[in-house]
Parts: structure tokens; sequence; C-alpha cells
């Protein structure tokens, strides 16, 4: 096996505290090359190829989904990673899993069945993606003999765990420990969650003018997309359409990469960071320049006000949710419309499996479901 030079204060597999079920070591693959692996060849994977980023699946093929997403996210932090000696395999596992609780209809149908949980079973609990990919890859995939999920290691299971309150950190054990500690997670972690933001930032100005939503002449508005603009067309003035789009992306992406590449060598240096024991007390280290993070938080802005709150793209928000909350209600009423392994006894167990059985649909699914359901 070769073995890739680390920086002292990466994750090493070597020092990997384990999976929860013991399983002998692979002596061709490390365990985060094995985590890797094994979330690429799971249901939950395969399944984000039919659900929502901004735009629903079956209105474009060449609009973004959960999958291509998450691949995006799984380029863009493994280049950083090699920049810094990171773990590149423990930061793409982390970076593919990221979105694998996440709801049919992108953040429309998580906030409807949040909404539907708050409203209907308060007792059971809301609903949060996060925590919803973390119970994916821990309880609902169903791939070995032995115990469920798939068995990760520690390592990518508190690097799927972005976020978590109090309270269900306390129901979580040793993953969810570094919360109540007011730890950091390891450089791979943090890694993967600014490569998200890099990628949905960027791929959603892309989407955007491919839809006819925004206009360039709106995203002249923003500095970061006006400088690599205005580079752009000096360097190649009859450049335009497509090709003028993706020259500047591929500019905006790769000046974010350097930027938080240099940005974070210099907190290391700053911290005096020398293992990863070090990452987890300090702040957070992997971070853009001041400058840059205002550029960012602008393109962010600028997205959520033109693109995210457009009519078109709030009017299929306002169906899906319909949709979410509608299935949701149905399932409450009367569980066995739903398959038999959905079904229990017990009301707030019943709650959460909905949530289960609703947060794996495609979109597709989803609405064949409400179609079957609603419409005579």
């Amino acid at each position: 096996m070769t073995v890739t030079m680390l920086a002292p204060y990466a994750t090493h597999p070597a020092l990997s505290r384990g999976r929860q079920h013991p399983e002998d070591a692979d002596p061709a693959r490390d365990p985060f090359q094995r985590d890797r692996d094994r979330i690429i060849h799971s249901g939950a994977f395969r399944r984000l190829e039919y659900k929502t980023q901004v735009f629903v699946n079956h209105e474009g093929d060449l609009f973004r989904t959960r999958l291509t997403h998450s691949l995006e996210v799984a380029q863009i932090a493994r280049a950083v990673a090699r920049n810094l000696a990171l773990h590149e395999d423990l930061t793409e596992a982390i970076s593919l899993a990221h979105d694998l609780g996440h709801t049919p209809f992108g953040h429309a149908g998580q906030d409807a069945l949040h909404e539907s949980m708050q409203t209907l079973r308060p007792e059971a609990g809301g609903f949060e993606h996060n925590l919803q990919s973390l119970r994916v890859v821990d309880e609902l995939e169903e791939r070995y003999a032995s115990f469920n999920g798939l068995n990760l290691t520690f390592e990518t299971r508190e690097g799927i765990l972005k976020h978590c309150s109090l309270s269900h950190a306390r129901q979580l054990g040793d993953v969810g420990q570094r919360f109540i500690d007011r730890k950091r997670p390891g450089l791979e972690a943090q890694l993967a969650n600014l490569a998200d933001e890099i990628a949905y930032n960027n791929h959603d100005i892309d989407d955007g003018l491919r839809s006819g939503l925004i206009t360039i002449e709106q995203m002249r508005q923003v500095q970061l997309f006006a400088t690599y603009h205005d580079e752009v067309s000096r360097l190649f003035p009859d450049v335009t359409g497509r090709r003028l789009i993706a020259e500047i992306i591929r500019r905006m992406i790769n000046a974010l990469i350097v930027d938080l590449t240099h940005t974070t060598r210099d907190n290391l240096r700053i911290h005096k960071i020398q293992t990863r024991e070090d990452v987890t007390q300090a702040p957070a280290l992997l971070q853009f320049s001041d400058a840059m993070r205002r550029q960012a938080d602008e393109l962010k802005s600028f997205l959520m006000h033109n693109l995210y709150r457009h009519y078109k793209v709030m009017r299929m928000a306002n169906k899906a949710s319909t949709i979410v909350q509608s299935l949701f209600k149905a399932f409450v009423d009367d569980p066995r419309l739903m398959p038999a392994d959905y079904r229990h006894d017990d009301e707030r167990r019943q709650a959460r499996a909905i949530a289960d059985y609703i947060a794996g649909m495609t979109d597709r699914y989803a609405i064949k479901e409400y179609k079957r359901l609603f419409v005579v």
C-alpha cells in the first residue's frame, strides 16, 4: 500500500479511534480508504443522483444534483488536502457523505419535514439533514450481516457531524462529545465544510445563469465575479456564452482554493500547530482571509436574494413543502400506507421511521408517492 506523506497535524490512519464494531485491518487499504469506498457503494449515495440541489432533477439534465454537488465538493477538498498534506481519502470520504441524509427537494424538503415533525410529533424531535447523514451511515444502510450501517471510523463520522445541539450531542456518544467539550474536529473535517461552500456558491452561479434566472449583468454586481469577468473579457475579448462563464467560474474556484490554502498555512504557523490534538484545541484553522471572506459572503448574499428566492425557485419550494408535509401527515395518520419495515407500535419510533422513509426518497419517488396517495 502506498503511504502518502502526511503533515504531523493531519489525521493519521494508524492513530484512528476505530470503528463501533471492530473489524480486521485490510492489508491493501487504510481505514479511511475503506470508509470512502463504503460510502460510494452505499444506496444512499446512489440516490443523491435524483435529489435536488437547487433545481428539481427533472427540470433539466445539466443542472447539479446532490450527487454531482458531492463529487465537486470532494474534488475541491482533495485539492486543498494535497496542498496542506492532509489525509486525502478521509477528506474525500467526509465530502462524499456530507449530504447522504438530505431529503428530496433540497432545503425546502428539509424545512418541510422538520416542520411536520415539530407540529405533528414534537416528542420525536425535529429533522436536520446533518444528523440524518450520520444516522444513515450508523443505522440505516443495510449492507453487512454483522451490523447496521456502514461501520465507518470515528474520524469520518466526526466529520459528517458538522454541527449539533448539546441536547443531541449527549445522545450521540463519542462522536458528539466534542460539542460538549467545545473542541474542533480534525482539519479534514474543517476542510470538507469549506469545500462545500466553495462548490455550491460556484456551481449555483453556473446553474443560475444556465437557467436564465440570473444574468451576467446581475452577477457583475458581485466583486468576486466582476474581477474575473473583467479578466477573462480582457484576455479573451471574443469569448461569450458557456465558455465565458466556465472561464470565470474556474478562476473564482482557483482563487478561493489558493486563498484558503495560504490563510490556513498562516493560521497553522500563528497557532504553532504540531499535532491533531493541537487542532482540536485551537480556533477554526481552515479559513479564508478576511478580504476573501467578505467577497464570499457577498456572493452568498447575492445568490440568496436573487436565485434561491427567485419566484420560480420559490414556486417549486412551495410544491415541495406540500408534497413532503402531505406525505408525513398521511403516514402518521395511517402507517400501513408505508412498507412493513417502517411500521412501529411506539409513536416516537414511528415518527422517526416516517422521517427516515421520506428523507430516503428521491425527488421523483416522492412525487410518485404523492400522486399514488392523493391524485385520483
